[in-house]
């Protein structure tokens, strides 16, 4: 509560998925839908995400702005009792900043919430549909991205996670093709399978199969330097073992076996 008695509105951190305003989530949108303040992340935001907004809010793109800028339009906007939504693309929770701008809302009594939104890498995976876990072959995804301007820790180097033979999603670089084809060239074979997302959930979406080896040349060839997620699938094509999920002879609590009474609260073990 400021000075005045006003109880600070909530600020709602909203993942606004892909670009697919259809993907968003109903909470997510509700969430725009009653905010007098939607500061949202223009370079990477399509502008029929927030179609749902109050005709009367303040819609702010954030993109040119600073932390610092955009902290004091959403301090103001809550201490007025405004609520307030921040969109960002994807989900909140990767690579979207989402710490220091909340730790500024705790410092100042201010209640902060986030929303999850669908990644690229799971749009990407059902625009293509395919599966990044397969029984057997792989059961396990690394989300990362090469270094840029952000440095990436030593221990995290793309090359030390690709050696596990896992599914990969690798974010934010395209402009670094060359360096993720090198990284990956380095412990996988030069055919294992890459999907190259660009603007998944756009209009303009586009997905394109290549090879480790010839990843940077598409690329270059089809201008993916920007929005574009790569999945690295070293068991994509490979034979795969039935899930026991929904085997016959797998027995759990929801579906017992012949002469037995079933019941209780077992799992699932897929």
């Amino acid at each position: 509560m400021d000075a005045c008695g006003t109880v600070p509105a909530m600020v709602t951190f909203v993942g606004a998925g892909p670009g697919d305003p259809e993907l968003v989530t109903v909470k997510g949108r509700n969430a725009i839908r009653e905010a007098g303040l939607v500061l949202y992340a223009g370079s990477m935001v399509p502008m029929a995400v927030l179609d749902c907004a109050r005709k009367d809010a303040r819609i702010v793109d954030s993109a040119p702005l600073t932390l610092e800028e955009c902290h004091a339009l959403v301090r103001d906007a809550a201490m007025a009792g405004i609520p307030v939504a921040r969109v960002h693309t994807g989900d909140p929770s990767l690579y979207g900043a989402l710490r220091e701008q909340a730790d500024l809302l705790s410092a100042e009594g201010i209640p902060w919430r986030v929303v999850p939104g669908v990644t690229a890498a799971s749009a990407a995976a059902a625009a293509a549909g395919i599966a990044f876990t397969q029984p057997e072959l792989t059961q396990t995804l690394v989300i990362t991205r090469t270094e840029g301007r952000t440095p990436v820790p030593d221990r995290e180097r793309l090359r030390l996670l690709a050696a596990h033979g896992t599914s990969l999603a690798v974010y934010l670089s395209g402009r670094n093709a060359r360096t993720l084809q090198e990284e990956l060239a380095a412990v996988l074979p030069e055919d294992t399978p890459v999907l190259c997302a660009h603007k998944v959930g756009w209009p303009e979406e586009r997905l394109v199969w290549t090879k480790v080896g010839e990843l940077a040349a598409q690329v270059e060839a089809y201008g993916m330097h920007r929005q574009t997620v790569f999945l690295v699938l070293p068991s994509h094509g490979g034979r795969a073992s039935r899930s026991r999920l929904y085997d016959p002879d797998f027995v759990h609590g929801y579906r017992p076996g012949p002469g037995t009474s079933g019941g209780g609260e077992g799992g699932a073990d897929a």
